[in-house]
């Protein structure tokens, strides 16, 4: 079965995007999701917060979206741009992660990541602009901590928009405003991951099992059981990592946009999914570090804070 190809991701009035699951939750149809020493149920019980999605036709025509997570707090809410550029064509080989030829995202977009966070915690002027390519992508910046990478914060857009302002905006928006967890602090950027995330080959499926776990990321919109249009997203790499099947993760995308019904194979059915795929690369503070080794005496930062890297 072949999806309809698109060159751009649909676009709708603003549209907010959390991107990622964190624990390997035991997931089937009876609604019941483990997730280490959280269980959350739906719908009959509310032990543990679900993280909801809420499609909404007022209130500028956000949307508000998170994932299955062990933070607490409402969903995180982002912005679109359905104005914004189309996505520039992708030349890597399928469009796929795991080849280092011809990628677009490179580990210099996670030192810009962490140049704007290190200067907006320390109160220096945001760094010049960086040399990599400015062209438009949907994009997330995910941010996780210590070693076993615990999700500390990610929010993201699927609408294009130039990677420099894009990137900028995400990294703060993900960083201190995903109201799933407090505002990072200075005291936590040495256990940080940053991660970014360049989504492309977005595709309408033919119907809710059109996509491989592991190669696409999915984005659903359904009709909950009140009559409200709800979508939910995952990126790529969250099936695989948390050793989901296609099923466990559609009823996962779901519950995380906030359906609480019993979910049936005939409801499965009238899901509208989108599959995409995307570049990815991560860097640890400590490499982000070694990288601007020269804007750095003491652990203390030069002023005018990193400029150097972009003369």
């Amino acid at each position: 079965r072949m999806g309809k190809r698109r060159c751009v991701p649909p676009l709708e009035p603003k549209l907010a995007a959390g991107c990622c699951g964190v624990k390997k939750p035991k997931l089937s149809g009876s609604g019941t999701h483990s997730h280490g020493n959280q269980t959350t149920t739906a719908p009959s019980s509310s032990s543990g917060p679900l993280q909801s999605h809420q499609h909404t036709d007022g209130n500028n025509g956000r949307e508000n979206v998170s994932d299955l997570t062990l933070g607490p707090g409402n969903s995180p809410i982002t912005r679109m741009n359905p104005t914004s550029g189309a996505l520039s064509p992708l030349t890597r080989p399928n469009g796929t992660a795991n080849s280092t030829k011809n990628l677009v995202v490179t580990a210099e977009m996670c030192c810009y990541c962490f140049d704007v966070l290190y200067c907006h915690l320390y109160g220096f002027p945001q760094p010049r602009l960086p040399r990599f390519t400015n062209d438009p992508y949907p994009l997330f910046v995910t941010w996780k901590t210590g070693r076993d990478k615990r999700l500390r914060g990610c929010i993201g857009t699927f609408s294009a928009m130039n990677l420099h302002s894009g990137l900028r905006e995400y990294t703060l928006t993900s960083a201190l405003k995903d109201s799933r967890f407090p505002p990072l602090t200075r005291e936590e950027l040495p256990k940080l991951f940053c991660s970014v995330s360049l989504l492309t080959n977005f595709e309408d499926a033919s119907d809710y099992l059109d996509w491989e776990v592991g190669i696409h990321g999915i984005r659903i919109e359904f009709i909950n059981e009140k009559g409200v249009k709800r979508t939910a997203t995952y990126l790529p790499e969250v099936a695989k990592e948390q050793d989901w099947d296609q099923i466990q993760t559609i009823d996962s995308l779901l519950r995380k946009g906030g359906f609480k019904a019993p979910i049936t194979n005939d409801f499965r059915k009238t899901i509208k999914l989108t599959r995409y795929r995307s570049e990815k690369v991560t860097i640890s503070y400590a490499e982000y570090m070694a990288s601007r080794q020269h804007c750095f005496q003491n652990g203390t930062l030069h002023a005018p804070p990193l400029y150097n890297h972009y003369s």
